[in-house]
C-alpha cells in the first residue's frame, strides 16, 4: 500500500510541488497582508488620536483666548479714559462755568474720540491676542507632543512672559498714536457741528463712517502698527548678547508681524471693526427709540431712522458707551467679536500653522 501512494507522489510530484507552492504563498501573503492591516490600523488610530488630542489641546486654546480678552478690556478701558477723562470736563460743566460752550465743544470732540478709539482697540484686542496665543499654543503643542524627539523647549514660560507682554504697546505707545490719529479724524468731521444741530441715526452712522475712512485710508501707518512696535529696537538688540530665550522671543515677535502683515489678516480685523461698529450704532439706536412717542413708533418700523436728536444729548449717550464696549462682564459687544467667523477660521489657520512641523518648516 505504501509502495502505491510513493508511486503516486512520485507521478505527481509536480503537481504536489505547484499545489505546496502556491498554498504557501497565499499562506505568507495572507500574513503579510494582515500585518501590513495592523500596521495601516494602527497608523490611522494613532493619527486620530494624535489629531483629536491637537483638536482638544486647540479648543482649550480657544477658551483661553476668550478669558484673556475679557481679562484685558478693564485695563484697556483704564488707559483710554486715563488719557481722555471726559469725566473731568462733565464734572466742571455741573459748576456751571462761563465758558461752558467751550467746555462742551472739548467734551463733544473728546466724546466721539474715547468711543471710535474703544471701538478700534478693542478689535485690535481681540484679533492681536488671538494671534499671539495661537502660536503659542501651536509651539506649546509640538513642545509636548508624544513621540517628540528629545529637543529645547520653544514656548518656556518666559518666552511666553516675554512674548505676551509685547500687548502693553497696544495699552501704551499704540494706543497713544491711535488716539491722536483719531482725534484729528474728529475735529475735521465734528468741529463745525453745533451742539444744537440734531442728527439723525443715518446721519450719525454717515459721520462715523467719515471718520472711519479717515482713519484707515488717510493714516500713514497701518492699522496692525497700533497692535505692535517696530521691529527696529529687536533688530538693534541682535547685535548685542542676546540669551537663547530672547532670540527665541524675537523670532516669536517677527513671526507675529508677518501675521499681522499677511492679507488674511486684514480681512478678519476690517470684519471685526463692521460688526464692532455695527454693534455701535445698534447700542446708539436703543437711545433714538426711546425718544420715539407711541404715535410715531406706530406708524413704520422704519420711523427709527426719521428721527433727530441734538447732538448735546447725543454726546453723553456716546460718552459712556466705553463702559459698554470695554466692560469686565463680557456683552454683546465683545461676545460679537469672539464669535465672529472670520476671527474663529483665522485662528484655526494660525495654530494649524504652527502646530505641524511641516507647515511650520514652511
Amino acid at each position: 500500500m505504501f509502495s502505491s501512494v510513493w508511486n503516486f507522489v512520485k507521478r505527481h510530484k509536480r503537481k504536489f510541488i505547484v499545489t505546496g507552492a502556491v498554498v504557501g504563498g497565499v499562506y505568507f501573503l495572507s500574513k503579510y497582508a494582515q500585518s501590513k492591516i495592523r500596521e495601516l490600523q494602527e497608523k490611522e488610530a494613532t493619527e486620530y488620536i494624535a489629531q483629536a488630542r491637537r483638536q482638544f489641546h486647540f479648543e482649550s486654546n480657544q477658551r483661553t483666548c476668550n478669558m484673556t480678552v475679557v481679562s484685558m478690556l478693564p485695563p484697556l478701558r483704564e488707559a483710554i479714559i486715563n488719557q481722555l477723562n471726559s469725566e473731568s470736563l462733565t464734572a466742571i460743566l455741573k459748576t456751571r462755568p462761563a465758558n461752558k460752550v467751550d467746555i462742551w465743544e472739548d467734551l463733544k470732540i473728546m466724546s466721539f474720540t474715547r468711543t471710535i478709539v474703544a471701538v478700534y482697540s478693542t478689535c485690535m484686542l481681540v484679533v492681536l491676542l488671538r494671534v499671539q496665543l495661537n502660536i503659542i499654543g501651536g509651539y506649546l503643542y509640538l513642545d509636548n507632543s508624544v513621540g517628540k524627539p528629545p529637543a529645547s523647549p520653544q514656548a518656556t514660560a518666559e518666552v511666553q512672559q516675554q512674548y505676551l507682554s509685547s500687548i502693553q504697546h497696544l495699552l501704551g505707545d499704540g494706543l497713544t498714536q491711535l488716539i491722536t490719529v483719531v482725534k484729528k479724524s474728529v475735529q475735521n468731521f465734528l468741529d463745525g457741528v453745533s451742539l444744537k444741530q440734531s442728527l439723525s441715526l443715518l446721519e450719525l452712522e454717515q459721520q462715523l463712517s467719515w471718520i472711519r475712512a479717515e482713519v484707515e485710508a488717510g493714516s500713514e501707518r497701518q492699522l496692525s502698527w497700533y497692535m505692535m512696535a517696530d521691529d527696529e529696537n529687536a533688530l538693534a538688540d541682535q547685535a548685542c548678547g542676546l540669551t537663547e530665550n530672547d532670540v527665541l522671543t524675537v523670532r516669536l515677535l517677527n513671526e507675529t508681524r508677518d501675521m499681522l502683515d499677511s492679507p488674511n489678516f486684514s480681512v478678519v480685523l476690517n470684519a471685526c471693526l463692521q460688526r464692532g461698529f455695527s454693534r455701535l450704532l445698534d447700542n446708539l439706536a436703543e437711545f433714538f427709540r426711546s425718544s420715539l412717542d407711541d404715535s410715531t413708533s406706530s406708524c413704520s418700523p422704519d420711523s427709527l431712522f426719521v428721527v433727530s436728536l441734538p447732538l448735546a444729548k447725543i454726546i453723553p449717550i456716546v460718552n459712556g458707551q466705553i463702559n459698554t464696549i470695554c466692560s469686565e462682564t463680557p456683552g454683546h459687544f465683545v461676545q460679537d467679536l469672539l464669535m465672529n467667523d472670520h476671527v474663529k477660521e483665522f485662528a484655526a489657520i494660525v495654530y494649524e500653522s504652527f502646530s505641524n512641523p511641516q507647515e511650520l518648516q514652511k
